[in-house]
């Protein structure tokens, strides 16, 4: 799906914005890639000559396409998605520039405001990240 409903579903913008694009989604599951670009900004530092996707990086792009997930439930609730905690995260697999990954998230509970999803990124069909995460409902800027 298009870019235009990625920017109207979160309020990331690049160079923070971690999904390209939506493959999939209904009310409790979401697909979406995203493809790294030599010239992302983390490459810089991450590391000089032998470049990777940071895990938080990859842990963000998963939470970004969760946001995505819970969007028609942010605008019921007049604000954002902000994570509130990050459970059992495992890095398998090592990302690099070029590489595409496929996130797949689940809305597993929700409690009033509270939302609790289970993520799981892959590259090439091997699994690079699984974790479970929950966020909350920030009050949108005014």
């Amino acid at each position: 799906m298009s870019q235009e409903k990625i920017f109207a579903a979160i309020p990331h913008r690049p160079p923070m914005l971690l999904v390209d694009e939506i493959v999939f989604q209904d009310e409790a599951r979401i697909v979406c890639r995203k493809t790294f670009r030599a010239d992302e900004f983390f490459f810089q530092g991450h590391y000089p000559g032998h470049p990777l996707v940071p895990g938080v990086i990859l842990c963000e792009s998963a939470m970004q396409a969760g946001a995505i997930l819970l969007a028609p439930l942010m605008q019921q609730a007049a604000g954002v998605p902000v994570a509130t905690r990050l459970n059992d995260v495992k890095l398998k697999k090592m990302i690099r520039p070029g590489d595409t990954i496929e996130m797949e998230v689940t809305l597993q509970e929700r409690l009033a405001d509270a939302f609790f999803l289970q993520a799981k990124v892959t590259c090439a069909g091997r699994l690079a990240v699984r974790f479970d995460f929950a966020c909350t409902v920030a009050p949108s800027p005014a």
